[in-house]
């Protein structure tokens, strides 16, 4: 799994970087056989006004399949992060879940006979 980590309005230090590289190989790591490169875009929308304005933006290029896409918002980038990768692994387990062909295995029901 290929990981790029963007900044935009805002300077991400070393512990925030190394959180998100953490974050996502733990979320997205089973499925490396699935996944292309992984973009990571940390943004701070409002700059220093304030607010819930910070946005991890996660972007999951799947091999063979539409890029996933993936987006939180908080006040704290570290909720961001968080909550972005927590999301992004279900998304991708569900989509590679929805893709694999499921074998159904018919149960046949016994007759009981009253005598």
């Amino acid at each position: 799994m290929w990981l790029e980590i963007h900044e935009q309005g805002l300077v991400a230090d070393e512990a925030e970087r190394a959180r998100v590289e953490r974050r996502l190989r733990f979320a997205l790591g089973r499925f490396g056989d699935h996944i292309g490169r992984v973009t990571v875009h940390l943004i701070d929308v409002n700059g220093p006004r304030g607010g819930a304005d910070k946005k991890c933006r996660v972007v999951v290029e799947v091999l063979g399949r539409n890029p996933l896409v993936l987006e939180d918002t908080s006040e704290r980038l570290t909720v961001a992060i968080d909550r972005a990768a927590d999301r992004v692994g279900l998304m991708l387990r569900r989509r590679i879940d929805a893709a694999r062909p499921h074998s159904h295995v018919m149960k046949s029901r016994t007759s009981t006979s009253r005598g």
